[in-house]
């Protein structure tokens, strides 16, 4: 299985994360998810589900920065298109990110449980996309922790294909 997102100069374009349209930024978060090209996914997939970390996160936050996860998604889809985290052309079920845990307290469902996109503070941060393809649909709701999908999806991976996305600060 492999996965690609379009990199601009080797980095993620600008309209995805920190420099995105002042339209496409609510309460200083990015909301506009990239797309995804999506190959080689195994015949008896079932689902396939997404994160997207931020582990350079770590030095400056403590842990890993959870920017979007979601589970769900039918294992013929080809493409997730951009946007798709608010409008949700492919459907998909989406889980919580960093910013809804306890230390930020974001309660806004529009932003605290879809894509938040990168915005590092301190230097290019690698972000590190993984698809899974999976044997069984989840059985999560909107909403979802990261840990929850982790439990879910446990016993059930058949494939994974990685990306990373360079940002700049």
């Amino acid at each position: 299985m492999d996965i690609q997102v379009p990199l601009t100069k080797g980095l993620l374009a600008d309209k995805y994360a920190k420099y995105a349209a002042a339209a496409d930024i609510v309460d200083g978060k990015p909301i506009v998810s990239f797309p995804i090209k999506i190959n080689g996914v195994p015949e008896e997939a079932k689902s396939l589900a997404l994160t997207f970390l931020d582990w350079d996160a770590v030095p400056v936050s403590g842990f890993p920065w959870i920017h979007w996860i979601a589970a769900n998604i039918a294992p013929t889809v080809t493409e997730i298109p951009e946007d798709n985290s608010q409008t949700l052309k492919v459907p998909m079920v989406q889980g919580r990110n960093s910013t809804a845990g306890g230390m930020i307290g974001n309660k806004d469902v529009k932003t605290a449980w879809h894509y938040n996109g990168p915005n590092p503070p301190d230097k290019v941060h690698n972000y590190h996309l993984s698809m899974f393809a999976l044997d069984a649909e989840l059985p999560l709701k909107d909403g979802f922790w990261l840990n929850e999908l982790q439990d879910a999806m446990r016993g059930h991976i058949l494939a994974t294909a990685e990306f990373t996305i360079p940002s700049k600060p």
